[in-house]
């Protein structure tokens, strides 16, 4: 598979007339955004920076893998733009939202900033991890609030492209998930991994206590027992009395889980084992989660629901081109006018979120107009939203390396305990706060 590749050909048309007509090298400034959030979601998660930050590091045409030929043998480019493709290397600069903030219809979540043309064939792999991390984190944290203190574990490789599998569970994991069953997931960022067995394992023994019996001895009364295969009120008693009390949890896959749940908590209880947890699986969404806040459950495995995103497999996101070079190099906005909703605001942006005394989000301000530096929200008692990834092609791997993913996971926490009330809530309304658009004077805040 050529990174390069994953490109839309419209993107390399345009390269290619650019080339011809000169405009290549004008000053550009493109934009990601959502013109809306998913039918009733009150607020969206921004994930997959970090990720994409890597490819971008990588992406490049001169691969030894036949790329350019192929590019050339299929008419889609000239020689002389797979010249130019050749030494590709993105200069610009890149800034955006942190991993974890939360965003709303408007916000700038990525500004890409360098020449029109080595930024207009970004556009691609820009909105597929976009789209994807964030739909995934955004569902994410909808369970993770709905669990409250009970943690929740990625289960969701099974159900999605493999490559996709490793990307959800990095976003779910941003968005305050535990663990994750995927090891590619743990090797690559380090995301404590969970798993023990399935309904496989106790079904090739000849019996439900020769499988436990397995399990115990390979991995000790740490771990988890999965009671549903047959009877559960049998295999409960059976795997306490085989692992002790001291056994760590056992799981529920199937069934009327709240009931289950508490019909297995007094059974636990009654048999002494009053520290081992109960784990249910089964389809999970934030709804079904919310609906087991009263039975007495330890964790929940999610797996399909959070890979698509629960109803919303695409966080909508676009890429936009909101400024380009005019006269004497001056950055002069542009924008889409067409009718139909699909107009834009043209403009460079600096976000920031206002906080009231008590410390929650009122509103979400983004600065525009035809300032010639960059504006600080801070000037305008706001919380800056925008970090810098990319500086003239140099990539700040402190704050877009896999390193900072233990920070994304507190600062997603912190941003939606920054949420009013209404925006915690399942059913369907409004985003949680407003987003204004405010012009600002040239150089102003500067």
């Amino acid at each position: 598979m050529s990174l390069a590749l994953l490109t839309d050909k419209y993107e390399l048309t345009m390269l290619e007339a650019a080339l011809m007509d000169g405009t290549a090298g004008r000053r550009s400034v493109f934009e990601v955004f959502a013109r809306r959030l998913p039918h009733g979601r009150r607020y969206g998660v921004v994930a997959g920076t970090g990720r994409l930050m890597e490819l971008l590091e990588a992406l490049s045409f001169d691969a030894p893998d036949g790329s350019l030929e192929w590019l050339v043998e299929s008419g889609t480019v000239t020689p002389a733009t797979a010249e130019w493709l050749a030494s590709y290397r993105f200069t610009g600069s890149i800034s955006g939202y942190a991993e974890g903030e939360v965003y709303f219809p408007g916000s700038p979540v990525l500004t890409v900033d360098g020449t029109f043309a080595e930024c207009v064939i970004l556009e691609t792999l820009i909105l597929s991890v976009l789209n994807h991390d964030c739909a995934v984190a955004s569902a994410a944290s909808r369970m993770t609030g709905a669990a409250g203190d009970r943690p929740c574990l990625e289960m969701g490789a099974r159900r999605t492209h493999e490559e996709a599998a490793a990307a959800a569970a990095r976003a779910a994991y941003v968005a305050g998930f535990a663990g994750t069953s995927l090891l590619e997931a743990g090797r690559r960022w380090g995301i404590p991994t969970i798993g023990t067995a399935a309904h496989a394992f106790t079904l090739v023994h000849d019996s439900e206590r020769e499988a436990f019996a397995a399990q115990l001895a390979a991995q000790t009364a740490a771990t988890t027992l999965l009671v549903d295969t047959y009877d559960i009120r049998q295999a409960v008693n059976l795997a306490v009395e085989l692992a002790g009390p001291a056994l760590r949890a056992v799981r529920l896959d199937s069934g009327d889980l709240p009931n289950l749940a508490r019909a297995v908590r007094r059974q636990l209880d009654a048999l002494g084992a009053t520290g081992t947890n109960i784990t249910v699986t089964s389809d999970l969404d934030e709804y079904a989660i919310a609906a087991l806040a009263a039975a007495p459950v330890d964790s929940y495995g999610v797996g399909t629901k959070l890979v698509t995103g629960s109803g919303a497999p695409t966080a909508e996101m676009i890429y936009k081109l909101v400024a380009r070079e005019g006269a004497g190099g001056r950055l002069e906005p542009v924008e889409k006018r067409s009718s139909g909703g699909k107009s834009t605001v043209g403009g460079a942006k600096w976000a920031g979120r206002r906080i009231d005394d008590s410390g929650i989000a009122e509103e979400e301000v983004i600065l525009t107009g035809p300032a010639v530096h960059p504006v600080a929200p801070e000037a305008y008692g706001l919380r800056p939203l925008q970090i810098g990834y990319i500086d003239h092609g140099q990539t700040d791997w402190a704050r877009a390396g896999g390193a900072c993913l233990p920070a994304a996971r507190a600062r997603h926490l912190a941003s939606r305990d920054e949420l009013p009330p209404a925006g915690w809530r399942l059913s369907e309304g409004e985003p949680a706060i407003r987003t204004t658009v405010s012009n600002v004077l040239d150089g102003a805040g500067a």
